[in-house]
């Protein structure tokens, strides 16, 4: 049996597929306060692929970031939910230069860590660099 395919069906497959094939695709950050929060966000929602869409890649960043995965998958049931229920707290947006930003926050889940991270615009796109992270 011989299927025959015409121009509407073919029309039909792509749309789909591109339509299915959409559901990790994320926008480029706007701005580096746009690329801290979506990366933070996806961190604390378990959303890995997304945090990491918004990071800077280098050997040194990937190997950072696992590590963060690790410590991540490690936590109870109870604190991915606290993670994923709590709010990002911005203290401080600093531009450093045109090109550097470092944005200063905490989240609910855990207020007395304030965390620094640097978004750094690379190819003019704005993404976080995790080598410069500093816990308080």
């Amino acid at each position: 049996m011989v299927m025959k395919f015409n121009n509407l069906s073919i029309l039909s497959f792509c749309i789909l597929v591109i339509a299915c094939g959409s559901s990790d695709s994320y926008s480029k950050a706007e701005d580096a306060t746009d690329a801290g929060r979506e990366f933070v966000r996806g961190f604390l929602d378990g959303n890995h692929k997304k945090a990491f869409y918004y990071m800077l890649k280098d050997s040194t960043n990937e190997m950072l970031f696992e590590t963060q995965k690790e410590d991540y998958m490690r936590l109870s049931k109870e604190g991915k939910t606290e993670f994923r229920e709590s709010s990002i707290h911005p203290v401080s947006i600093i531009p450093i230069n045109d090109s550097v930003t470092t944005f200063r926050y905490f989240h609910s889940a855990r207020p007395k860590d304030t965390t620094d991270l640097r978004m750094v615009k690379w190819n003019g796109e704005w993404l976080v660099d995790l080598k410069s992270v500093i816990k308080m």
